[in-house]
């Protein structure tokens, strides 16, 4: 019948091409939809369980970490603190020096609540005072003698707090042990349920997914819904209790998994987290985000060639961008932000090509910290990370635009600087004395806060004809080695 009517004179021309035009974008719109919908339909399949569920679980992952690493290692503090152990030890006299203790604590680092239980008295220290006696007879005490029986150095216990009205609390239970190794109590702090809930909720927001922590036992910790938070057990959930026992029964960093709940196909992406002895589960329901893909699609067909268009831009600036940032991450040192061994060899080939074709020179400097292994086992892996970070910077501001620096492993570090031997000594020494009259960080002692200062040592090389990239690294590793030798700070050439 189309047909007839563009064939018959009672249209114009101008109108028979208005219509075939049309015809024509709406039969293109159709099938493009059609075959963009198969698609994307594909590909929002394989971003979630290769992009965005592994994301979006390590990025919470890290988050988590930041909100109870701490607490851990506070709790850990003050189960060493030499105070709580004299006053416990000593017959527990005053209890208003504990008290004064704990509630200093609790102030400083803004904890829900902090406790001393002491083993000898079953007595619990509150931050408000002594407010029971636990009793191997009460349920509520249970915890207390199931931690100091099982051994561990310390837990977290999702409870309700008797001291607060009820209120649900993480708490972080460390051991408190004396000089000789002998038990006599459990300290430790407590963090609001809430607050914890609240970053799972923002998540939930954030990324649409529903991120929750499950315990060894099945057991839900942690929730959006804070109704599931120590009452849900995923070996009755629907669905997910299919698969209960196959996701507990691993402990490996990472696992994806499917399943099906009422209408939903969820996607579930599980990480141990060793630090808790609890899971992290991420959850995105597939067909939400077709339902997203319908809409658009719909769109796209109401609105036609031009938004098709801006779509297609839009698209193309966000593979880009993606892409750009992708190619950053692929060269580059996570920590530090210099640049990783693949981009050193890329830099390396072209500084050689240009050495051979118009012969510009070009040498290695390649330095490390020292007593770095010192520095970690003392001060702590997060300080040794902040040193190594800070390196990179005083290196990069030491250095032109056109040298590379490269984190070649651990606190080593290599900078290709075009130039002969000399000047790769003269920026070398720069940077060797930047980093000896930095501050770094502040140790406390009972003297007080002793500055603690960091030195680097180095050794230069430079590109001789004929060198490969072994030899001209054995002559500036030798360097560096001989300038650890003979005291460190100090800078050799190979």
């Amino acid at each position: 019948m189309l047909s007839e009517l563009l064939t018959s004179g009672k249209l114009s021309i101008k109108m028979k091409l208005i219509i075939t035009l049309t015809v024509i974008l709406l039969s293109g719109l159709i099938i493009s939809n059609y075959i963009n919908y198969k698609s994307a339909q594909y590909s929002v399949r394989q971003n979630l369980i290769n992009g965005i569920l592994p994301l979006t679980r390590d990025n919470i992952y890290t988050e988590i970490q930041t909100n109870l690493i701490r607490p851990i290692f506070l709790s850990s503090l003050m189960a060493n603190d030499t105070f709580l152990r004299d006053w416990a030890i000593s017959g527990e006299n005053d209890p208003a020096k504990i008290t004064n203790y704990l509630k200093t604590i609790k102030d400083k680092y803004d904890f829900f609540t902090t406790f001393f239980i002491s083993e000898k008295t079953r007595k619990y220290y509150h931050f408000t005072g002594v407010t029971k006696i636990i009793s191997a007879n009460d349920p509520h005490d249970q915890w207390y003698y199931k931690f100091i029986n099982s051994g561990h150095e310390y837990e977290l216990d999702v409870d309700t707090n008797e001291a607060a009205k009820n209120t649900l609390t993480i708490f972080i239970n460390h051991r408190t042990l004396d000089y000789h190794k002998n038990l006599i109590g459990v300290t430790g702090v407590g963090l609001k349920m809430d607050k914890i809930t609240g970053l799972l909720k923002s998540h939930k927001k954030e990324y649409g997914s529903i991120v929750y922590l499950v315990d060894t036992d099945g057991i839900v910790q942690a929730h959006p819904n804070e109704k599931l938070s120590e009452q849900a057990d995923i070996h009755k959930l629907k669905g997910i209790k299919d698969i209960a026992d196959t996701i507990l029964s691993s402990k490996t960093d990472t696992a994806m998994y499917e399943f099906n709940r009422n209408d939903e196909h969820i996607l579930l992406t599980v990480r141990y987290i060793p630090e808790f002895n609890w899971y992290l589960f991420v959850e995105i329901d597939e067909n939400s985000r077709m339902g997203n893909v319908m809409k658009h699609i719909a769109l796209n067909l109401l609105v036609g060639v031009l938004i098709s268009c801006a779509v297609i831009a839009i698209c193309i600036f966000v593979v880009n961008h993606f892409q750009s940032r992708l190619e950053h991450m692929a060269v580059t040192d996570e920590l530090t932000g210099a640049n990783n061994r693949r981009e050193f060899d890329i830099q390396f080939r072209k500084s050689v090509y240009n050495y051979n074709r118009n012969g510009m020179p070009f040498s290695l400097i390649i330095f490390d910290i020292d007593h770095f292994k010192s520095i970690n086992d003392t001060m702590g892996h997060i300080t040794g990370d902040s040193s190594i970070k800070t390196i990179a910077t005083i290196a990069r501001s030491g250095m032109r635009l056109t040298d590379v620096l490269v984190r070649w492993g651990g606190d080593e570090f290599i900078i290709l600087t075009h130039g002969d031997e000399d000047s790769a000594l003269f920026a070398a020494e720069r940077i060797r004395k930047q980093v000896e009259t930095s501050e770094f960080f502040t140790r406390h002692e009972e003297g007080g806060e002793i500055k603690c200062e960091i030195t680097i040592s180095c050794g230069v090389s430079g590109f001789r004809k004929g060198d490969t990239l072994d030899s001209i690294l054995a002559r500036a590793d030798a360097a560096l080695y001989r300038a650890k030798t003979e005291g460190r700070n100090r800078i050799y050439r190979g």
